[in-house]
């Protein structure tokens, strides 16, 4: 989908406006490799992330059974396209399939069972795409949002104990020893949570345990995060020589707000010039700070395509229109988008 010529945008695309920066990638189901969506990912993007197909249990739904067609097809594509691929997420407490916690009498697994059951998912899921996928989300959102404690009481942390963590890295690592292997989480701009994955990355890196990098999910919003918390962020995770990746991209138009809630009144989802100029600020500062520190950044990845089809249309209000991104419906560039790639 070629923007038309008088456009004032058509003279950059994304990827490469960032081709001495950082590989731009976008999050991707298997309905967008076709269609309008194919062809304006083909046109601004270099890498892709399956935003869905192979999580724990979309992939992995029953113990003998794979559903391998959707993330096979994302892989296809981006390869017959020239893209990278980053497999995201090998250990998430979230959209876990129930099975892989019990026995076959529905009572809880032993730590040995449980360790054995990830270590073969692991095994599994990485040695498929191994040399096709080059970087992974090994362990999703292990830190708690409140509490002193650095750990989230997952299923797998009660089960097993917090060196879960240390042994989906190595099981990753085991099976493809090339692949760049990074802890993800959200909220990472707060600065309790920011210390407390810290604590976590410190420790898996006093151990020696294989992580490579950390992922800032970068679900913010208009009005946060601000400059100098991400600034503190990306240079105290780095310091731990970690690299850094923006992995989860979006910028509401709405006031940030962490908890889902039902649907108001007031909650009109209609958006106004003043949202646009804001989030329009917001990418701009966004991306020179992406671009001060380039030598540690080595990834930006936008979640979903277009302003189409959001997962802030239904969170943190179901039903209520969201437009984080840099193309709107109709996937125009928005204002946006004019302030990341002209620099």
């Amino acid at each position: 989908m070629l923007l038309p010529a008088d456009d004032l945008f058509a003279q950059k695309t994304l990827k490469d406006a960032y081709n001495d920066f950082f590989p731009i990638g976008v999050a991707v189901a298997p309905r967008n490799l076709t269609g309008p969506d194919a062809e304006l990912i083909k046109e601004q993007f270099n890498s892709l992330t399956p935003e869905n197909a192979m999580k724990m249990g979309p992939i992995h739904p029953e113990p003998n059974r794979y559903a391998w067609q959707d993330p096979d097809a994302i892989v296809a594509f981006a390869q017959k396209n020239g893209m990278k691929v980053r497999g995201h997420t090998l250990c998430w407490h979230n959209q876990t399939p129930k099975w892989f916690f019990t026995d076959s009498t529905n009572k809880q697994v032993s730590r040995e069972v449980l360790l054995a059951r990830l270590k073969q998912h692991i095994n599994d899921v990485v040695g498929r795409y191994k040399g096709r996928i080059y970087a992974w989300d090994v362990v999703n959102e292990a830190v708690p949002d409140t509490g002193t404690s650095i750990y989230r009481r997952s299923k797998f942390y009660e089960i097993i104990g917090e060196d879960y963590i240390e042994k989906a890295f190595e099981y990753a690592h085991a099976a493809d020893p090339a692949a760049k292997l990074f802890y993800n989480d959200y909220n990472t701009e707060s600065s309790s949570k920011r210390d407390k994955i810290y604590q976590l990355l410190k420790k898996l890196k006093d151990k020696n345990v294989p992580v490579d990098g950390v992922g800032l999910q970068g679900h913010w919003s208009i009005s946060e995060p601000a400059k100098q918390e991400l600034e503190k962020s990306i240079e105290q995770f780095s310091s731990l020589g970690l690299m850094i990746q923006i992995t989860e991209l979006d910028v509401s138009v709405h006031q940030k707000e962490h908890e889902r809630r039902e649907k108001r009144a007031t909650d009109s989802g209609e958006l106004t010039a003043e949202m646009l100029e804001k989030q329009a600020a917001q990418y701009k500062m966004l991306f020179e700070v992406f671009r001060k520190y380039k030598s540690v950044i080595t990834g930006v990845t936008f979640w979903n395509v277009s302003d189409k089809s959001s997962w802030l249309d239904n969170f943190p209000v179901p039903g209520r229109k969201d437009y984080p991104l840099l193309f709107d419906q109709n996937y125009k560039p928005k204002k946006a988008f004019d302030g990341v790639v002209n620099f």
